[in-house]
């Protein structure tokens, strides 16, 4: 907020973490897996695609190729067209493929558990890393996707553009052992109330610690213009 200092600025995130908790206990993660290697893949192929649309691919992909060993053996054509219906299908196949191999030729055949070893595959940014570190390993991330990024710029919790920084300046505003679980509140909150148009003011669980200055006028109803009948 304008004039927030430091130390107010901290309160309000700490209020705004809680008021998510209580309204969404129970958010999680939305891509299906069943291991740490289907849920790396999915992230990967979760890139300007729907959690909904993925988990369908991922059903077929998997039935097809169910380990890194199998998958890096994988046609790239064959791949490609599995994974079409996520967009960007060719860059995606060819990340699914490299990172596959690296996965069997540098990793034993095991998806790494460290930030270090898999931010170095292909496709794989601080994110993606953060969502399978969280999610199979136990180690508490925030992965900084478009609803995270909205909902934090909105309450004014961060004014940077960049998921990396974004995510730095996150990580002294929300407690390390709620990093994941914050994760998957935001951007289930992001899909549900604060969505990109007409977000549901009306409905949010922490509307008296947001500041973002359209929310009062998103909240009142429009009012209806008459025509005067002749």
């Amino acid at each position: 907020m304008p004039g927030e200092s430091v130390a107010a600025r901290k309160r309000r995130a700490a209020r705004i973490v809680r008021g998510l908790a209580r309204a969404y206990p129970d958010a999680d993660c939305a891509l299906n897996f069943r291991s740490s290697f289907e849920l790396l893949m999915a992230t990967i192929l979760s890139a300007q695609c729907t959690d909904a649309k993925v988990n369908d691919v991922t059903a077929v992909l998997f039935e097809r190729y169910p380990t890194a060993e199998a998958l890096a053996d994988a046609s790239p054509s064959e791949l490609e067209a599995i994974v079409r219906p996520t967009g960007f299908y060719r860059q995606k196949a060819k990340s699914l493929l490299a990172s596959s191999r690296d996965i069997v030729e540098k990793f034993g055949g095991e998806v790494p558990g460290t930030m270090e070893n898999l931010t170095t595959l292909r496709g794989v940014a601080r994110k993606t890393a953060n969502v399978v570190l969280g999610n199979c390993f136990g180690v508490p991330g925030l992965a900084v996707d478009t609803h995270m990024k909205r909902v934090h710029q909105r309450l004014r919790l961060t004014a940077h553009d960049e998921p990396d920084k974004i995510e730095m300046e996150l990580m002294d505003l929300v407690p390390r052992t709620q990093w994941t679980a914050h994760t998957h509140r935001v951007i289930h909150h992001g899909r549900v109330c604060c969505v990109a148009r007409r977000p549901r003011c009306e409905a949010c669980p922490v509307r008296d610690d947001c500041p973002w200055p359209d929310r009062a006028s998103a909240a009142k109803p429009v009012a209806r213009r008459h025509r005067a009948r002749r």
